[in-house]
């Protein structure tokens, strides 16, 4: 049975971190989408850097608000068995919706940023109408709340089959950076260049950062030949999201 917008957002609510500035001044705000494996300590280190420029940011937890862990992520999600990109577009979307009410968020800045299956799900958000019953698994999508996106910022999104982005354009034209890693071994890199050259060509304002580094390079765990922590490529990539915030959210208010 499709859940509406407003009944998701209700389950994602409670299973939402909140970090930025402790007041109730209407600020911007970043929703940020974990990988498949669920929230690791790095989606942290982001979401700390991020609310550091005066914006709120919102981690949104879509193992938790399933009753998974991190067990379930790995067999489950990372193995695209279950909860694959289409589907987890709901959760943007309705994260998008419920935070955008919120009276200490600017409702019409913005930000979503996605790492791994959560870049997939928000590039498939990207991809669908909006306008149609069941459209991202919910019962009441509205392509309205894309209006309300000013930037999405990703790192090493998957864009593999069956990611809608390889074949579908997008259908809204909204300015995106995206951290690409050369040696990824779940979307090979002249994959993704070609992915988003061709976005780039039907009109998305996107800028492109490829870092000679591993899927998952900001993971301290990962110290393997296929995927291997770099802190130099995680610190090029924070400043780039940071640059991109003040670029996209912070500015427009100091104007």
């Amino acid at each position: 049975m499709l859940e509406t917008t407003a009944a998701r957002w209700a389950r994602l609510d409670a299973c939402t971190e909140h970090f930025g500035p402790a007041d109730t001044t209407p600020r911007p705000a970043m929703l940020l989408f974990h990988g498949c494996g669920g929230i690791r300590p790095h989606i942290y280190t982001y979401a700390k850097a991020a609310a550091e420029t005066g914006i709120r940011v919102f981690v949104v937890d879509s193992l938790k608000v399933r009753g998974w862990g991190r067990m379930q992520g790995v067999t489950l999600v990372c193995t695209g068995a279950a909860l694959q990109g289409y589907e987890r577009s709901g959760d943007v979307l309705a994260a998008l919706w419920g935070v955008s009410q919120r009276p200490d968020v600017i409702g019409d800045l913005i930000m979503l940023a996605g790492f791994s299956h959560g870049g997939w799900s928000i590039m498939d958000l990207m991809t669908q109408t909006l306008s149609k019953r069941g459209e991202a698994r919910l019962a009441d999508p509205d392509a309205e709340l894309i209006k309300r996106v000013k930037g999405i910022f990703m790192v090493y999104p998957y864009i593999n089959f069956p990611a809608r982005s390889v074949k579908h354009p997008w259908l809204y034209s909204i300015p995106t950076t995206v951290v690409l890693a050369m040696r990824d071994h779940l979307t090979p890199y002249k994959r993704s260049v070609e992915v988003f050259e061709r976005l780039s060509e039907q009109g998305v304002p996107m800028h492109t950062l490829s870092l000679d580094a591993s899927h998952a390079f900001d993971e301290k765990d990962n110290k393997g030949a296929v995927m291997d922590f770099n802190a130099d490529a995680m610190r090029q990539s924070m400043e780039a999201m940071t640059a991109f915030i003040e670029e996209v959210l912070v500015s427009p208010v100091v104007a």
